[in-house]
């Protein structure tokens, strides 16, 4: 079926997004779109509402998470689209997402105030939307206080020609594995998540195979369709063409719905605009909402 689809957008009930569900569905609208997903980090937040304003509008918004999870030893990112937002099997998922993601905010202020950097839970609680904060969100809080603009040892993240990405370059120097202000991951397994997928209502998807942190392999990709796995996110602002090729070919090998999904955040995110991934197509919706219905 025709009309462009994005299965991944995130609306400022993210901590890290900026914009309104009602925003979000006034831009598909200009670019002439038949459906989106809105799926924020570990809430469901912007539903009932979003469905709601996207019906006024013309719009399709399916329901949609982010779920946040850890799978191999590392952060794998699970999208539940057409997921029941009032499920007490989701929200069972999202207390628990709810608890860790606190616990590792307030581990990682610590450790850069530790490190001379100022930094509060409350200037990062006010500034992430009444949601649990990610680790590039406690990144741009940090930098955008003024107090660590005088602090030498961040002078490389205040450079112009570095601002625009400055919160994902502090995130990989001081967050990620090994650095000064790293915690470990505590998140709700993945395969976890898989098996509780068919209470909530959700078409489990795997967002951003080929991202960084992921680096998802032909091997897990088969662990995770035997598991339950419906669909993998092959289209991406995160894949270079190889990587598209690549899960693209996998998908097909096992079956599984290739989606589209540009996770578009706002000023997080500059490189990535709305509307701005082509392939997403209405027929991806119908195979996966039939592939839940099978799964049902």
């Amino acid at each position: 079926m025709s009309g462009r689809v994005d299965f991944h957008v995130h609306s400022h009930k993210s901590s890290d997004g900026d914009f309104s569900p009602a925003e979000l569905v006034r831009f598909a609208g200009n670019f002439g779109m038949r459906a989106i997903s809105i799926a924020d980090h570990d809430t469901v937040a912007a539903y009932p509402e979003a469905v709601e304003i996207g019906r006024r509008a013309g719009v399709e918004v399916i329901p949609g998470i982010e779920v946040t999870t850890l799978f191999g030893g590392r952060e794998f990112h699970l999208l539940l689209p057409f997921v029941d937002w009032s499920s007490p099997a989701l929200g069972a998922i999202i207390e628990r997402q709810t608890e860790c993601r606190m616990n590792e905010t307030r581990e990682r202020i610590e450790k850069i105030r530790g490190l001379g950097f100022a930094l509060t839970m409350d200037e990062v609680r006010e500034k992430s939307n009444g949601v649990p904060p990610l680790g590039v969100k406690i990144a741009q809080v940090l930098l955008e206080n003024p107090e660590n603009e005088r602090n030498p040892a961040l002078e490389f993240f205040y450079r112009a020609e570095n601002r625009p990405y400055a919160p994902y370059m502090f995130y990989k120097e001081y967050f990620a594995e090994g650095k000064a202000a790293h915690v470990p991951k505590r998140f709700i397994g993945l395969l976890d998540v898989l098996a509780a997928a068919p209470a909530t209502g959700g078409a489990p998807v795997l967002a951003h195979p080929g991202a960084y942190f992921q680096r998802t392999t032909a091997e897990d990709a088969r662990v995770l369709k035997e598991r339950g796995l419906l669909g993998m996110e092959v289209f991406t602002s995160y894949h270079t063409a190889e990587q598209t090729g690549f899960y693209r070919g996998l998908a097909e090998e096992l079956d599984l719905v290739a989606t589209a999904g540009s996770d578009f955040h706002g000023r997080i995110k500059p490189h990535v605009a709305f509307g701005a991934l082509p392939e997403g197509d209405y027929g991806m919706v119908e195979r996966l909402r039939a592939r839940r219905g099978g799964a049902a």
